[in-house]
């Protein structure tokens, strides 16, 4: 079953979402949410208990519209493991401006921290997007049915919930690192919204799930081609930083980490593994990180590109690349270094910009302590390449051109000029980046793929990309590159999605050939 817009919460159909409900159909796991009047609970789509009549369910496209009708989270589905459901419509201006306002407000890193009073949040949100409150909140309300405070509350009590039941962390750190500004305030809207004490949720929990100890759940929505991912993130793969290991069903990515917040970094390491059967990933994370864990788990969201709506991609994509339902856009846990190594591997191969990168995390890097033996070094922070010379980074054999997009990159994100994560409008900074020297389009559209995780990024200038889609033999690569982005415009606005696929349907060709050759 794939009803037609069940991938767009904005135009749910009841009927339709029953029918998913019925199926527990994971497909579907966090497209919408089910309240079930008789009982005042609402479930994610794959919830194990029995299914309630269809007079009685009401259905949300948002944790923050059920809770906001009254609703409290289900205790056994747990709606906060649900992956995140976000429609990317090109429609109109007003469309794309509360969308962009939605991905703010789910970047930790630009509200984690902020007041959960409403006026500074709000005003702040409206300012970084150059509207009025007033319009903010219009548009907001328009297109989610709720306000962005009552969206953002939501965001903070499940993160909250999630942090209660799979950890140990004190109650009062828990209410600071999930974003209130204090735990008093925190208690009363716990129990205001949820009927229960901060501490009673946590001694209700499972005997799984205490046994767990810091590991936590993050789920996904299957089709999921975990070989796929794991080949590519290993073929990038740096030493001393990251460790990617694949089986035949699984993978377990290891990397050291870390987080910059005002003046203090928090640093250390994550392991991530994933549990095909159960669709979710595992994350097990250092002591070190537990004083940003919301910001850890959403940028391992983004690295993994576990938000991903399969059925909403392949439906624009499905002619063209009808077998790659399963891929997703490989992220990165830290902008800063993706672009980075974006410049390293401009006009190189893959294996040429790992070397380079490689050398370069050997040369400037700081040491960390890991219980993995794999992970020894941190990537070298934007303040330290900031500081080097040309030289310094010329001895490694990076060229002149890049030694300059280096520096400048780095001495941007340093300065708080550039910011690189999924928060950043996406617009401003493809132009920040390539008013820098050393950066053109193509890096800062591969930065904004990963990095900003801008669903329509399109390198249209990518060689590899012209040969997959067969524009290749145009007579020079701008006429192939205008072809390419003729292409392109259907399958808006997951062009990315579509880069990735391409990709991987010219490395399948060329390893067609590669094993003819070898038989021949």
């Amino acid at each position: 079953m794939t009803p037609a817009n069940l991938t767009n919460p904005l135009t749910t159909d009841g009927d339709a979402c029953y029918r998913a409900l019925q199926a527990r159909d994971a497909r579907f796991d966090g497209c919408f949410f089910t309240g079930v009047t008789s009982t005042g609970i609402y479930c994610r789509s794959v919830c194990a208990v029995k299914t309630p009549k269809r007079e009685n369910c009401r259905f949300f496209s948002h944790p923050a519209q059920a809770e906001s009708a009254g609703f409290r989270p289900c205790l056994r589905c747990r709606p906060e493991l649900a992956p995140h459901a976000l429609v990317w419509s090109m429609q109109d201006a007003t469309s794309i401006l509360a969308h962009q306002a939605a991905r703010m407000l789910d970047e930790p890193e630009a509200w984690g921290n902020a007041s959960d009073r409403a006026q500074p949040v709000v005003s702040a949100l409206a300012a970084r997007l150059g509207v009025s409150d007033r319009h903010l909140r219009r548009i907001f309300e328009k297109h989610f049915s709720v306000s962005p405070l009552q969206y953002l509350q939501t965001r903070r009590l499940l993160t909250a919930k999630q942090l209660l039941a799979d950890t140990q962390l004190p109650v009062a750190q828990i209410a600071l690192v999930s974003g209130f500004a204090s735990v008093r305030r925190f208690n009363t809207v716990f129990v205001e919204r949820y009927g229960l004490n901060p501490s009673q949720l946590r001694r209700s929990g499972a005997a799984v799930e205490r046994m767990q100890g810091m590991a936590i759940q993050l789920g996904y929505r299957p089709p999921y081609d975990i070989t796929v991912m794991g080949s590519f993130l290993a073929q990038r793969q740096v030493n001393a930083i990251e460790s990617i290991a694949t089986t035949a069903d699984g993978m377990c990515a290891s990397r050291t980490f870390s987080i910059k917040i005002g003046q203090i970094t928090h640093a250390g390491w994550l392991r991530a593994e994933f549990v095909p059967e159960r669709h979710h990933v595992r994350l097990h994370v250092s002591d070190s990180l537990h004083g940003v864990l919301p910001m850890v788990i959403h940028r391992v969201r983004a690295w993994l590109d576990l938000d991903a709506d399969p059925q909403a991609i392949h439906r624009v994509l499905h002619t063209r690349f009808p077998h790659s339902e399963g891929l997703r856009v490989p992220g990165t846990l830290d902008g800063f270094e993706l672009a980075v190594r974006a410049v390293l591997g401009q006009q190189i191969t893959v294996a040429a910009a790992r070397t380079l990168a490689q050398r370069l995390v050997d040369a400037f890097s700081e040491p960390i302590s890991t219980p993995i033996p794999e992970l020894t070094r941190l990537f070298p922070s934007a303040a330290v390449l900031a500081h080097l010379s040309g030289d310094a980074l010329g001895q490694l054999g990076i060229v002149k051109q890049r030694q300059n997009a280096i520096l400048a990159l780095a001495r941007a994100v340093a300065d708080g000029q550039l910011h690189l994560h999924g928060g950043a409008q996406v617009r401003n900074t493809i132009e920040a980046l390539k008013a820098l020297p050393g950066i053109g389009d193509w890096t800062a559209q591969y930065i904004a793929m990963r990095a900003l995780r801008w669903p329509d990024a399109f390198p249209a200038g990518d060689v590899a990309l012209h040969k997959a889609l067969g524009v290749h033999d145009a007579p020079n690569v701008r006429l192939a590159t205008l072809a390419a982005e003729a292409a392109s415009q259907s399958w808006k606005p997951w062009r990315s999605y579509a880069v990735l696929r391409a990709w991987a349907e010219l490395s399948a060709k060329a390893n067609t050939i590669k094993k003819i050759a070898i038989h021949a």
